[in-house]
């Protein structure tokens, strides 16, 4: 075991080396790390020497000796520890019909109640970029259908009134269809400008946009259908050159009954939400009949399961209402499954080490539980004076937050599951019947354990199967230090996300479907499945349905479909370029926009993609 003072050491000469990599923009990857932030601007070098500066002083200050010790070892990972000293959380389910009904304070003025769509998808944009610098992660609606509907009703009314006043020889029909017809025209240009907002506004010192998603779908009504309808037609629509959006992150939620089959209210709209997603790869789908999704389902719209665009779910709550609506993940903290399975013999000792970093982990998230819990309510002013977390109405400015924090969840996550089990059987769950009974197997002990720290510590512990955009590449690259190259294990430039089947297997949509699946119900956390589609999709939408609906019989709660989405930014042609564009015929790369998704969100310029996305990106095949 290293010594206190050769850690401290080592600490401080990484941190001056990463400081030195800030100035010069060496390092690609640690520049983008987040591929949402453009860490070669002023903005973005001034936030990278914050983040690693308070990563230095988290390490030094905040961490217990098992912890620090875990992550030089290259064990666990807490993400966004540049956050920790500032206590903020990581994302929360906004209740954005309650705040508009009241209206609401951004600190620098008040914003009274919106009295048409415009105004009300305006004030939408402001809250989100209001509460992005209130906590580290992602902001999401998720009820955002139903929230605005309300607005678009205010619209027509006013559009009745004023056809009525000034139209008095027509009759009450005619001015009722018109009165429509132009409430989906202010709906679509409302739809359309919040679009725009979530893409060109900014945030923590203008070094990114917020992180933003939606989640709609079920609401029935002639307002809430406006409103679906025009957010998926705006979103097909792009932006102002013809860009694919980035964000918000949408998903659309599908239920029996609501939007499944053809005779179903809002089957219209699901059709719609394929030729969509098939254009420009949102909305994602959840299910809110998985078997882990439905028993929370009471018919109300705040009982359906919203998720986080990346992946986070937050339903299960020992001390309320069990939904997602104004709570979030508090912190997570992933587990190198790959590491413990090249340093153990067999699977008994694999548990052994594995139920030690699990403890540590849970330590560790208990400790910065307490530290968040300690903050006041008036160092987050939006957050709780708006009350957008739950129960933060009976806080005073200089009460602590344990009494809404305890309404989070703390989850621990895990990378890599598919090179462990190469590691100890020789095959990964793609290839084996005996390795995928054994990947269940360890991902359903991880549940347990953290069911169990949910009774003993009386906190929500969840199992999150890890987003792995920055950590795929670092986990990586250090075991490779220590272990060379081992044929399926370490390779690559990355580990595969949490429970996937590795993108480099050739395999069949299905068996993909069928297989991952299974996992969803344990990573109560979060978690998401991809199937990757070649060429075109938006000429085969029955075989998006298909794939969707496969993966609503498998049990996910929650899915999306990759498929190339290219631009050139010379003549403004959207779809698939190989060497050089059908339509202009320019073949400059950096001339061509390439949109991927990476983690349950995409972003549009590879090129901001740090070293190992863009090699897993790369060896993705196409299933079948």
């Amino acid at each position: 075991m290293p010594s206190t003072t050769v850690t401290a050491k080592r600490l401080e000469s990484n941190f001056l080396n990463t400081l030195t990599e800030i100035v010069s923009s060496s390092n690609q990857d640690l520049m983008q790390e987040n591929a949402n932030m453009d860490g070669q601007s002023p903005m973005g070098q001034m936030s990278k020497f914050a983040s690693e500066s308070a990563k230095y002083y988290a390490k030094h200050t905040m961490m217990s000796e098992a912890t620090k010790q875990a992550m030089e070892e290259n064990y666990i990972h807490p993400h966004d520890l540049d956050f920790m000293p500032t206590g903020t959380t990581t994302c929360c389910q906004i209740p954005l019909g309650k705040l508009l009904k009241g209206g609401f304070n951004t600190g620098h003025g008040y914003m009274r109640e919106p009295s048409d769509i415009g105004s009300a998808m305006a004030l939408a944009s402001i809250v989100f970029q209001s509460n992005q610098n209130m906590q580290h992660g992602g902001q999401s609606y998720p009820m955002f259908d139903y929230d605005l509907a309300p607005y678009i009703h205010k619209t027509y009314l006013k559009h009745i009134k004023r056809l009525e006043t000034y139209g008095t020889d027509w009759t009450k029909d005619r001015i009722e269809q018109q009165a429509w017809k132009e409430t989906d025209n202010d709906t679509f240009q409302a739809c359309e400008a919040f679009i725009h907002n979530c893409n060109s506004m900014h945030s923590r010192g203008g070094a990114q946009v917020p992180f933003v998603s939606i989640n709609y779908g079920t609401d029935t009504s002639k307002e809430g259908r406006l409103l679906i309808k025009n957010i998926l037609l705006a979103t097909k629509a792009g932006l102002g050159n013809g860009e694919t959006p980035i964000f918000p992150i949408q998903v659309f939620k599908i239920k029996q009954g609501m939007n499944y089959n053809i005779d179903e209210p809002n089957y219209d709209l699901y059709i719609l939400a394929l030729e969509t997603t098939a254009k420009r790869l949102f909305p994602n789908f959840s299910f809110i009949d998985a078997s882990f999704n439905s028993p929370y389902y009471t018919g109300t719209p705040e009982s359906e399961v919203a998720y986080m665009g990346c992946r986070t779910r937050v339903m299960g709550n020992i001390h309320g209402d069990e939904n997602s609506i104004s709570r979030g993940n508090l912190s997570f903290t992933s587990i190198n499954l790959v590491k413990i399975a090249l340093t153990t013999n067999d699977y008994q000792s694999f548990l052994s080490k594995l139920d030690n970093y699990i403890d540590i982990s849970i330590k560790q998230l208990l400790e910065r539980y307490h530290f968040q819990a300690n903050k006041l309510a008036k160092n987050f002013s939006f957050l709780y004076s708006q009350h957008v977390w739950k129960d933060s109405e009976k806080l005073k400015p200089d009460h602590s937050l344990q009494e809404v924090l305890k309404h989070g969840t703390l989850s621990v996550g895990f990378i890599g599951l598919a090179e462990a089990l190469v590691a100890l059987t020789g095959q990964h769950h793609g290839e084996s019947e005996t390795a995928y009974q054994l990947g269940i197997k360890i991902v359903e002990h991880m549940r347990i354990r953290m069911d169990e720290a949910t009774a003993k510590y009386n906190l929500n512990f969840s199992l999150i199967a890890t987003p792995a955009e920055g950590l795929s590449g670092k986990f990586t690259r250090e075991d490779q230090k220590t272990f060379g190259s081992i044929k399926g294990v370490t390779n690559r430039g990355f580990y595969t996300n949490s429970f996937h089947i590795p993108v480099y297997y050739k395999t069949k949509a299905i068996d993909k479907i069928r297989k991952e699946g299974a996992f969803h119900t344990f990573c109560n956390g979060g978690h998401i499945s991809y199937i990757e589609c070649d060429g075109d999709v938006s000429k085969n939408i029955e075989a998006l349905d298909v794939l969707v609906k496969a993966m609503a019989r498998h049990d996910f709660g929650y899915g999306s479909i990759n498929h190339p989405v290219d631009r050139c930014t010379c003549c403004g042609y959207t779809g698939i370029i190989d060497n050089a564009c059908p339509s202009c015929y320019n073949q400059a790369e950096e001339k061509i926009e390439r949109i991927r998704r990476i983690t349950g969100y995409l972003v549009g310029d590879m090129s901001k993609w740090n070293s190992a996305k863009k090699e897993e990106e790369q060896e993705r095949v196409k299933h079948q």
